[in-house]
């Protein structure tokens, strides 16, 4: 990463920390809200994975292809799920852009950025600028409008952000547009929000 070993330990721990925490969730619930705990899991725990300085873990060349079997699958599954809820279409565009980030850290692939955690020690930028700019956008309209849900309700900043707190935690602040089913907690909300910044993160490495 850009930002050297420390900042990539940083992100491993964050999303560690944040994969924990969603999969302590799966044990509660409706079985929708287990299930979003369990792709909010599976998420953080790959990018936990994928930050690691490279440094100290050089993934086998093989790891790229699991990388995008497993979240192709999550992002089959997601679009299969979205019938029934617009929020699993931000679990979609995560798992998309994993895809996207294990093809463009292939080794051999066109500009490859190389591994999460030490990016700047490969040398210039890999993927299509165009797409890594969308998911960028993407992922700084969906942290600020998660950090305006966790803002207490009638500030400005809260507003402009996304609106009230109280919409938020109705909402579960799972999605830049619409609502989340279930674990619409503030902590949960939190998570989330930690794994929006850690993949705008991620993606700058590229």
């Amino acid at each position: 990463m850009h930002g050297g070993a420390l900042a990539g330990w940083l992100l491993m721990a964050l999303c560690t920390v944040s994969g924990a925490y969603c999969l302590l969730r799966t044990r509660t619930g409706t079985p929708q809200e287990r299930r979003t705990a369990r792709g909010e899991a599976l998420m953080g725990f790959g990018m936990a994975a994928m930050a690691v300085p490279a440094a100290v873990l050089t993934p086998p060349e093989g790891a790229w292809a699991v990388y995008g079997v497993v979240f192709g699958a999550a992002a089959l599954r997601a679009l299969w799920s979205a019938r029934h809820g617009s929020h699993h279409l931000h679990h979609l565009v995560g798992s998309l852009a994993m895809v996207y980030m294990a093809v463009t850290m292939a080794p051999g692939a066109a500009g490859a950025g190389g591994h999460a955690g030490h990016g700047a020690a490969a040398g210039g930028a890999g993927g299509v600028p165009l797409l890594t700019g969308v998911l960028l956008v993407y992922y700084a309209l969906y942290v600020l409008r998660s950090a305006g849900h966790l803002i207490p309700a009638g500030t400005g900043v809260a507003s402009f952000a996304g609106g009230s707190a109280e919409g938020g935690v109705r909402g579960g602040g799972d999605g830049v547009v619409g609502s989340a089913t279930g674990g619409g907690t503030e902590l949960t909300m939190a998570c989330r929000l930690t794994m929006g910044i850690a993949m705008f993160a991620m993606l700058l490495t590229l």
